[in-house]
């Protein structure tokens, strides 16, 4: 199902699950939020860039009403794509953004944690344009970002928050505390950057859209071995639904079949 919002196709939410509903893709790195219906609540799954509210929240107005706030917002990871607007999206529903407790350093700003947890694109050109800053400019800079006001923490065997009848999976490797998110009762699954449809790994995949199955991209990846081992676990959960972070959401009988192809594919590698 698909409910019209009036701004535009990147402003189009789309039922692809009972109570599922995915906004996006858009923009260069084809990013995708979801929203997850539960009962007379919902919540938000990711935040999308720091310029993405907006668009957000026009969606969740089109399909929840217009002074219908949520339960939650929940994180799969804290990277600027998937956490860029939680802060002022919390702020305005007055809601709390959980995350997964090795994702908290990243959140609230911890250089020392995002040294210690940096990928490739990190080392070569984040973090020595961050040392250039001065110790000063960059504190100012992060606590602009943190999200320190809004951020909770919740260990994955304690339950969803504001999800009943949901799992949370540790799939680390690109970053320590990434999460997924999955529904036993229709093995409907979220992903975030675990496994996407977008060929990120590529970069003509990257910068020309191409679909296709991915793991995380390896140039933003603390543990490539640690996020290979997650595109198996999320492979045994066997998927009818799958919604990552980046690209169009894979439906349909062949759903699980393609995940166990490509984790096999991704652990040969």
């Amino acid at each position: 199902m698909t409910r019209q919002t009036g701004q535009g196709a990147a402003d189009i939410a789309r039922e692809i699950a009972p109570d599922v509903f995915c906004l996006g893709p858009w923009g260069r790195t084809q990013t995708v939020v979801y929203f997850v219906r539960s009962g007379p609540s919902w919540v938000l799954i990711d935040a999308g860039w720091a310029n993405d509210a907006s668009r957000i929240e026009r969606a969740a107005g089109s399909l929840f009403g217009g002074d219908s706030r949520p339960a939650a917002i929940l994180l799969t990871h804290c990277h600027p794509d998937h956490a860029g607007s939680a802060l002022p999206l919390a702020l305005a529903w007055d809601c709390a953004v959980y995350v997964h407790p090795a994702e908290l350093p990243i959140a609230t700003g911890d250089f020392a944690a995002m040294v210690a947890t940096a990928g490739p694109l990190d080392r070569w050109v984040v973090l020595p344009l961050l040392r250039a800053m001065g110790k000063r400019r960059r504190e100012a800079v992060f606590a602009q970002s943190s999200l320190s006001e809004v951020a909770r923490t919740f260990e994955p065997e304690a339950g969803v928050p504001g999800l009943p009848g949901w799992e949370c999976i540790p799939t680390p490797g690109h970053t320590p505390g990434h999460v997924s998110y999955f529904r036993p009762g229709d093995r409907a699954l979220i992903t975030g950057d675990a496994l996407v449809t977008l060929r990120l790994n590529s970069w003509s995949g990257l910068f020309l859209g191409r679909p296709g199955l991915s793991g995380p991209p390896w140039y933003t990846t603390w543990s490539r071995r640690a996020a290979r081992e997650s595109v198996e676990r999320l492979a045994r959960l066997e998927p009818t639904v799958l919604a990552g972070g980046h690209g169009k959401p894979m439906t349909g009988p062949g759903t699980a079949a393609a995940v166990r192809a490509f984790a096999r594919l991704a652990t040969d590698g």
